[in-house]
């Protein structure tokens, strides 16, 4: 990848999984040098073990580098504190007694590098009465709230399709890690930085959190009708479904004019938005009996001269098809050395003088044991050998 913005700070990543890569992959993407840590040997929970894991592990890992370091072996976290000397962020999502143990926490770390901004990724925070839980994001999604509101009513809780608490956590990490990066600048001293898959959860449950703070209310699941908001969900068309989100009274006419049911916009029942939602069996059966009538394509053309928010509902093998996507570039071209051409999902932010370069493939474990060990460290090949035969990398 291209020299990025984020150029001149060196990563030290510790992570695994999901939670932790999803943050340091931003650092990645825009730049940084990244140094993927990884014990001697396979780690079962974080390399391929099957066809499915190869692209997880190439989307969430790309432009990094790695190397191989036994932080249990003393010499080996003698070599992480040196490489610590030389970084600006350290990044864990350990279990949170972990670090401890391993004497590789923030205030151990930050005697030998002041400047060092550490980033922890937990299950539940660093502290607390589930502070030695395993954190998971289906746990986290389950205690913050998300499975209560996802589904059908009346079917039992149901997690979303993507790991939201993992993803979010890293993110939120991510722009920690980046505000505590400004803050050195007039500081000079770096922070922890910490955020947790159950913190992110919650921020995300977001006006489902605010109608139980403010109001009161406990929000219940609504399938795929918005829990607030009606017509808002999904209907059927002559040859599948199809996304129609007509907030307000104004979109709510326009609505009625292109499915021809104009009566609806004065008929006391439709008059105002709490009304329709009081009234969504009703109403969603008066769009769905038109909307039946022609296919989804139709309508969406039809609904978009006339500024009615709507969208085909595609599956994956879609997605990546539809002109919009591939106009934004979210399929980013890899080249790998073993898999050949390959494609990660690429940056979701645009820079109007910062492009999102070219994606470098997933490290090998190791793979880059000679170049950081040399070039950060100074250490001859006749060394870094020897320390490959005793187990320390």
């Amino acid at each position: 990848m291209a020299q990025g913005p984020l150029s001149r700070f060196t990563v030290l990543d510790l992570t695994r999984v999901r939670s932790g890569p999803a943050a340091v992959r931003q650092f990645a993407d825009w730049g940084a040098t990244v140094i993927k840590i990884e014990e001697p040997g396979l780690a079962p929970d974080d390399k391929p073990g099957g066809s499915a894991q190869i692209p997880d592990y190439q989307n969430t890992h790309r432009n990094k580098q790695s190397i191989t370091l036994n932080l249990k072996h003393p010499e080996g976290k003698a070599l992480f504190l040196d490489l610590v000397r030389k970084a600006d962020v350290v990044v864990e999502n350990y279990r949170p007694s972990v670090k401890f143990k391993l004497g590789i926490d923030y205030e151990s770390l930050r005697k030998i590098n002041p400047r060092i901004v550490y980033g922890s990724v937990s299950g539940f925070g660093q502290d607390g009465p589930y502070v030695d839980r395993p954190g998971l994001d289906q746990i986290a999604q389950g205690i913050g709230g998300m499975m209560s509101v996802t589904g059908e009513p009346g079917r039992g809780p149901m997690r979303a399709g993507i790991p939201v608490a993992d993803l979010s956590a890293g993110l939120f990490c991510a722009i920690g890690l980046l505000v505590a990066l400004l803050e050195r600048e007039s500081s000079g001293e770096g922070q922890w930085v910490q955020t947790s898959l159950l913190q992110s959860q919650l921020w995300m449950m977001d006006f489902q959190a605010m109608r139980w703070l403010m109001n009161g209310e406990v929000p219940g699941q609504s399938g795929n009708d918005h829990p607030t908001s009606a017509p808002t969900g999904v209907y059927p068309t002559k040859d599948g479904y199809m996304n129609i989100a007509a907030m307000g009274n104004g979109i709510f006419a326009r609505l009625c004019k292109v499915l021809e049911i104009e009566p609806l916009i004065e008929d006391e029942r439709f008059r105002s938005v709490p009304l329709r939602a009081k009234n969504r069996p009703a109403l969603n059966e008066a769009i769905a009996e038109r909307t039946r009538t022609r296919t989804t394509e139709e309508w969406i053309s039809l609904m978009n001269q006339e500024g009615v928010p709507c969208g085909p509902i595609l599956g994956m093998d879609e997605v990546f098809e539809d002109p919009q996507v591939r106009h934004l570039r979210m399929s980013a071209p890899v080249d790998h050395p073993r898999l050949g051409k390959i494609s990660v999902v690429g940056q979701p932010v645009v820079m109007s003088r910062t492009p999102f370069g070219q994606p470098t493939p997933a490290p090998e474990t190791g793979e880059h044991n000679r170049t950081v060990y040399e070039t950060m460290l100074g250490l001859d090949p006749a060394r870094i050998e020897a320390l490959a035969r005793e187990g320390v990398i």
